[in-house]
């Protein structure tokens, strides 16, 4: 570990020299990959083929304001304001290759998975064709039936070990199976640093503040693989822990009135925004649905296991699993409430939110409500919105608590 750096600090450090390495790897004539947030790293990891991930760059951007610029460059280039957004932002960023957030290496090759989303295929078969270069595509099925199908872990297996022979076509280097053991590791071991981390919030008061696990989320898609990641999260893990047995709440200035769960992805140009206002009222966001999908756990060399596990994200799972993993939530994390992002990019990840919020409520009288907004454009989120549902919720959890709080 360095000095005595908080991981908030290194967490900072870390991300700016993400972007600097990359730009410093392609200038040396390396290959630099861009994937989709949640795919298997841990084979361009075993290369040494470096990774940037366009959804965080466009996160980025989103949260230092710059991303109308390259919105509107990539609708006027034909682009349908009604396609995620952070899709325009790359799709534009990829043709300006500059812009005033960071800036990232145009890819060799590309590496989709479609767990997270439709959409990523359609949005990385453009960046392919356009540039010239190979995509490597993992194709997940949905998962009907509440359990990880057999056909589909084998379905899913062969696919990495097709990825395996495409990549040593790509670099002309074996694959080296040893090295992908000791990657296997890492990443599960960071990914289980992640989880007990975010786990302490169930702790009253929580010592997280939860829009901290937006910041570090950045974090876990990139470094997942490598042994700073997996340093950085036992790190915060550790931090949290001291203020847990300390008895320390998410701030220095405020009591947790209220704990929520935050449903979808944060409304990055209003991070702040959408911050401020839950913590004037006294709510702390101290889970989410979102991050917690980084938790891809597997046994080290077993390629069903991952197979499994990265079939196995949230958003690609059906209704039943995701209600009850709502319900479980609740009741784990003590929640007054939980903010629902309808968020105009994600279709995938809202569509069934209001179905979700009727059986969540049914099963726990937990309050809840919906907002509009979306992941990078501005132009879909009102913060006057935003303020009257979360004065609506205090007023809801206000009650249900002079009620007694009774689950239905």
């Amino acid at each position: 570990m360095e000095g005595q750096k908080t991981s908030k600090q290194w967490l900072g450090e870390l991300l700016n020299r993400h972007y600097a390495d990359a730009m410093r790897v392609k200038a040396e004539g390396g290959l630099v990959a861009w994937s989709t947030s949640i795919a298997p790293q841990e084979l361009l990891e075993t290369m040494g083929i470096y990774t940037v991930y366009p959804e965080n760059h466009a996160a980025a951007v989103g949260a230092r304001k710059c991303a109308p610029d390259l919105i509107g460059f990539a609708e006027g280039k034909g682009y349908s304001a009604d396609i995620c957004s952070y899709a325009r932002v790359n799709l534009a960023y990829m043709e300006r290759q500059s812009c005033e957030a960071e800036n990232m290496p145009l890819p060799d090759l590309i590496f989709c998975c479609n767990n997270i989303c439709s959409t990523v295929v359609k949005w990385y078969e453009n960046i392919s064709r356009e540039l010239h270069i190979p995509m490597i595509l993992f194709d997940l099925p949905f998962n009907h039936s509440r359990e990880i199908s057999a056909q589909n872990v084998k379905y899913i297996k062969g696919q990495i070990l097709e990825a395996i022979v495409r990549l040593e076509e790509i670099t002309g280097r074996a694959f080296d199976y040893d090295r992908f053991r000791e990657v296997m590791r890492i990443s599960t071991e960071t990914a289980d640093w992640w989880k007990k981390a975010s786990l302490l919030a169930r702790a009253k008061p929580s010592p997280l503040n939860g829009f901290d696990l937006f910041n570090y989320m950045a974090t876990i898609v990139c470094m997942r693989g490598t042994r700073e990641g997996n340093e950085l999260f036992k790190l915060w893990h550790d931090e949290l822990l001291e203020r847990k047995e300390k008895g320390l709440g998410p701030w220095k200035d405020g009591e947790e009135k209220y704990r929520v769960m935050w449903d979808g992805i944060a409304c990055w140009p209003y991070l702040s925004d959408t911050y401020k206002i839950l913590k004037k009222n006294g709510v702390n966001m101290v889970t989410s649905t979102y991050p917690d999908s980084w938790y891809i756990m597997y046994e080290e060399d077993d390629l069903d296991g991952m197979a499994r596990a990265y079939s196995s994200i949230y958003v690609n799972r059906n209704l039943e699993f995701g209600v009850d993993n709502i319900i479980g939530i609740v009741r784990d994390f003590q929640l007054d409430g939980i903010i629902f992002h309808s968020n105009r990019s994600c279709k995938f990840m809202d569509f069934r939110q209001f179905e979700v919020q009727r059986r969540v409520e049914a099963a726990t009288g937990v309050a809840s409500v919906i907002f509009d907004g979306d992941q990078t454009d501005p132009r879909a989120f009102s913060p006057a919105q935003y303020e009257t549902r979360i004065q609506a919720l205090v007023e809801m959890m206000e009650n249900r608590k002079a009620k007694g709080g009774a689950e239905a």
